[in-house]
Order: structure tokens, then C-alpha cells, then sequence
């Protein structure tokens, strides 16, 4: 779902948060290869590659999405086209602050998030966090049961 897709519940992008997360992701994680914007003029994404996967995949990207309203998306895919997403947005499926699963990241699936700080910072070393337990066990299962990420 785009950001043009969800715009009344989302809100416009916040680049100072995008700018924010990019060097929180930067500091944290020695497997960034790239960070780029899906456009440079008018930037609605941040990307973040990665040169490892989770499991099977050798390569990875989270792409990254946070407005004005403090509303956010961390979408993980890889090379095993394993998919997951943290996200914070008003809905009618689950919680605002809400969490979909691998290998597909559906809607149906979605579960709370157990990230519940707001804060660009906190929200970006949790996501980290998250993603960095489930890669060091190898076990995608271990994304959302983290407590206290941050």
C-alpha cells in the first residue's frame, strides 16, 4: 500500500523522521549497504539495503515510511521474497500499533506490535532490534517478541 494509497489515515511524509531513522539504521547495523529515497525531489520512502537476509536470503531491504501524523511502516523484503511489516496507523484490522507476520505480511495476519514508543529514534532501534534478534537466531518467528525493544 502506497502512501498516496492511505493518505487520510496516514498523512503526508515527515523527511526529518525518514532523515532520522536513516542514521539511527547507519549507526546500528554494519550490514546497511545502501540507504537511498525512492525520489530525491519529493521523497515518500526511505530504503535500506542490507547485504544479508533473514534464513535463505543473501540480500535484504526495509523500506520505510513515517508521516506527519507519527503514523509509520517498516517493510521488510528479501531475496527469498520473505516479506514483514511493523506498522503504526488507524485501521479496521487490527490495532494501530500492529505487527504482520512473515513469509507474506497480509493484512489478515496482523497481531498487536509489541512496540509501543512513539519517538522516530525509539521506533527505529526497536525495529532494528527486532529485526537483529530474528537474524542472529536465524528464526523469523522471533520478529514481534521482543519486550521493551527499544
Amino acid at each position: 500500500m502506497s502512501n498516496g494509497d492511505r493518505a487520510g489515515e496516514f498523512g503526508p511524509i515527515y523527511l526529518p523522521a525518514l532523515q532520522r531513522i536513516r542514521d539511527v539504521w547507519l549507526e546500528l547495523e554494519p550490514m546497511v549497504e545502501v540507504v537511498s529515497y525512492d525520489d530525491v525531489v519529493a521523497p515518500t520512502e526511505l530504503q535500506i539495503s542490507l547485504s544479508d537476509g533473514l534464513g535463505a536470503a543473501d540480500t535484504a531491504r526495509i523500506d520505510v515510511q513515517w508521516s506527519e501524523l507519527g503514523m509509520y511502516s517498516f517493510h521488510y523484503v528479501d531475496a527469498a521474497d520473505v516479506n514483514w511489516r511493523f506498522d503504526r496507523h488507524p485501521n479496521t484490522h487490527s490495532p494501530t500499533a500492529h505487527f504482520h507476520p512473515p513469509p507474506d505480511a497480509t493484512t489478515a495476519a496482523a497481531e498487536p506490535s509489541r512496540i509501543d514508543v512513539t519517538d522516530v529514534s525509539l521506533v527505529a532501534r526497536a525495529v532494528h532490534a527486532m529485526w537483529r534478534v530474528a537474524y542472529e537466531s536465524a528464526d523469523a518467528d522471533r520478529l514481534n517478541t521482543v519486550s521493551n525493544p527499544p
